[in-house]
């Protein structure tokens, strides 16, 4: 318990760290006038000069951590490493932009409305919708909107420096745990190389991306927690202790690697089961499907313990202490969940009408299709085949193996289990896990090119020069994939700089689009209904304006992000029910007839035959999955005192006079 308070205590610091690192370096690229990235080659070049400076703290503190020396300033160097790689790579590319990558466009979209509600409010609402909690874990919403709120900054603002903030934050945080786990200045390189295939691959949902930073060494924790056979009087390094971890004092041993002195598993006890079942609890706050995913990981782990254990003991009560330790985890998760899953689970038990949704109706291509990325021809293909090979030849022992094997297995027993739920008119969107995957693998292959150069260096009788050749391999080949980073998320940051922002400016210097309006619609909305944001009831088929402001809608993007609770099909058929009175007392009627709170403005888009609302439905199993479709509502419905018209810009505004 002390190692594991030490730990924790440990961890705070270092997100200290981490959170200055990141606001600094944020603010000072603010303060100057950058150009856009996609129409100049400057912040690209900014870009890699900061992740060389980053890859050189990395050195010297593996440097000072195998010299067991300055341990205080290795450990500094890796915290400013880690937090410096996140905020230049992401920070800079991004600099002269207030938008995070993929702007607010597509699936940004609804992540940037739901940040924009919880900025509003502390409160635990929907995105979109009056009068029910959310579906969608509010855990990263509600903690940016808790900083937005304190900073004084909108939702769409705060979202690009909140994301990467905490990225850097949680890389720190991986580091942590990491090193608890294996020998030190391993822990460097695994933190390093993860971080940077979670920037590359998973930071466009930025809230996706903490979980698959930290989901490679929970695993190792969770291994530990629930594979415990020391525990049982067996003894060896097979059955009994992570290799290799080393916090020893003075310089860490030459041999560097699995013939180490390991350190034994009860080491960890019971903080291992409460680390594991609240990394699983923060997975259910934040994303769903990573949750399901970890722990469908850790059930694994703990069928294949039991299984080991009951045939080494020749005896099933060798299984009970196993299934205590995972009833607990599910136990500690569960508590941790409920803190953002029991408003919607108690509305949703007590009879509120809902409908299944569609969330999971999505089936692209990569979904249809087992990933390999160890196949492919580039660094990450050849790390992650290492990755591995290592894991083939290490399974029998090494824990590290067990634990990212049986975590590897898992993506690929999710990804088959997608595909056969496909027949039963749905999926489980395993194309998603493809981040995981490669995050698994790459640390895995970290593991594998630091035992295998080792291997080699004894095999040919050590030359001198060998561990320099080494040095060398490793640093060209991490720098030139962290170089590419930018050119990974070349689409997303083009985005970011083509989408108009809530300022009404494009930070692209081209014309903004039909978003420069929306502060004038905020304004005549306001004016005319004088209500507060969160009191009003928008109808809209441009749903960004919810995006930049917390108005609340009356139907949503599309059903795939539509709260169950909403009844989204049934929503679609009464506004177009609505689109066909006749008269504005037939419409008035409709509306305050409805079994929703009806709505308090709408804003359309003028067409040649009316007012105009583009709407989606569910067309799966097609894809693309969602069919757009118009509706128009005759002018003359609004012609009547209890109705307000303004032209603005491209809309039409209507708003009812109380």
């Amino acid at each position: 318990m002390r190692r594991a308070l030490g730990t924790a205590f440990e961890g705070v610091l270092a997100a200290l760290v981490a959170a200055i690192v990141a606001t600094v370096g944020l603010y000072a690229f603010s303060l100057v006038e950058w150009p856009a990235f996609n129409s100049s080659n400057v912040t690209r070049a900014v870009t890699t000069l900061g992740q060389v400076a980053c890859a050189i703290a990395f050195a010297v503190a593996i440097a000072l951590y195998r010299r067991g020396k300055l341990g205080w300033l290795a450990k500094s160097l890796t915290w400013v490493g880690l937090s410096g790689f996140v905020t230049i790579t992401l920070g800079m590319p991004l600099a002269a932009t207030k938008l995070y990558l993929f702007g607010v466009s597509v699936d940004q979209e609804f992540r940037t409305e739901y940040l924009t509600r919880l900025t509003d409010s502390a409160a635990l609402r929907d995105m979109t919708y009056a009068d029910i909690p959310p579906f969608y874990p509010a855990g990263w919403f509600w903690l940016g909107g808790r900083v937005g709120n304190l900073l004084g900054m909108d939702g769409w603002e705060v979202f690009k420096p909140f994301a990467i903030g905490f990225l850097a934050v949680t890389a720190v945080l991986a580091f942590t745990l990491w090193k608890a786990l294996v020998r030190v200045d391993w822990a460097v390189a695994v933190s390093a190389v993860t971080t940077a295939l979670v920037v590359a691959y998973a930071s466009p949902e930025a809230y996706s991306a903490v979980i698959a930073l930290l989901i490679a060494p929970a695993l190792l924790l969770a291994w530990g927690a629930l594979n415990r056979p020391v525990a049982a009087g067996v003894s060896g390094r097979l059955n009994g202790a992570f290799e290799p971890s080393d916090r020893m004092n003075g310089p860490l041993k030459r041999s560097g690697g699995a013939d180490e002195p390991e350190r034994s598993m009860g080491s960890w006890g019971w903080g291992a089961v409460v680390g594991t079942g609240l990394f699983l609890g923060l997975a259910a706050t934040f994303y769903t499907l990573y949750l399901g995913l970890a722990a469908f990981a850790v059930t694994l782990m703990a069928v294949v313990s039991a299984i080991l254990g009951v045939r080494a003991q020749k005896s099933w009560r060798a299984a009970i202490p196993v299934a205590v330790r995972f009833v607990v985890i599910a136990a500690i998760s569960g508590l941790v969940a409920l803190t953002v899953w029991l408003p919607y689970l108690a509305d949703a038990l007590t009879g509120t009408p809902s409908t299944s949704g569609t969330a999971l109706h999505y089936l692209p291509e990569a979904g249809a299709t087992l990933p390999f990325p160890m196949l492919q021809f580039s660094l990450v293909g050849a790390l992650c085949l290492a990755g591995t090979v290592w894991l083939a030849v290490r399974a029998a022992s090494s824990r590290r193996a067990q634990a990212l094997g049986i975590g590897v297995v898992a993506v690929y027993l999710w990804t088959l289990l997608s595909m056969a739920a496909a027949v039963a008119g749905t999926t489980l969107l395993s194309f998603r896990l493809e981040a995981v995957l490669i995050v698994l693998l790459g640390a895995a292959g970290v593991f594998g090119f630091l035992e295998g150069t080792k291997a080699i260096y004894q095999a040919i009788n050590e030359p001198s020069r060998f561990k320099i050749a080494a040095v060398v391999i490793a640093s060209v080949g991490a720098m030139a994939f962290a170089q590419s980073i930018p050119q990974i998320l070349q689409t997303e940051i083009t985005v970011a700089y083509s989408d108009t922002d809530g300022d009404g400016v494009r930070a692209d210097k081209r014309p903004p689009s039909a978003v420069s309006y929306y502060s004038e619609v905020d304004a005549a909305i306001g004016e005319q209904i004088g209500r507060p944001r969160d009191e009003t009831i928008v109808l809209t088929a441009d749903t960004s304006f919810l995006s930049y402001y917390p108005y609340f809608g009356f139907q949503g993007l599309t059903s795939h992000y539509a709260n169950p609770l909403a009844q989204f099909d049934e929503r679609a058929a009464a506004i177009a029910e609505w689109a066909k009175v006749e008269t504005p007392e037939e419409l008035i009627a409709a509306m305050d007839g409805s079994a929703w709170a009806a709505p308090d403005a709408f804003l359309f888009r003028r067409g040649a035959e009316g007012y105009t609302l583009r709407l989606a439905e569910d067309v799966y199993p097609n894809d693309p999955n969602v069919r757009r479709y118009t509706v128009t509502f005759d002018e003359s419905l609004f012609e009547d005192q209890r109705f307000t018209a303004t032209d603005i810009g491209p809309f039409a505004l209507v708003t009812r006079n109380t």
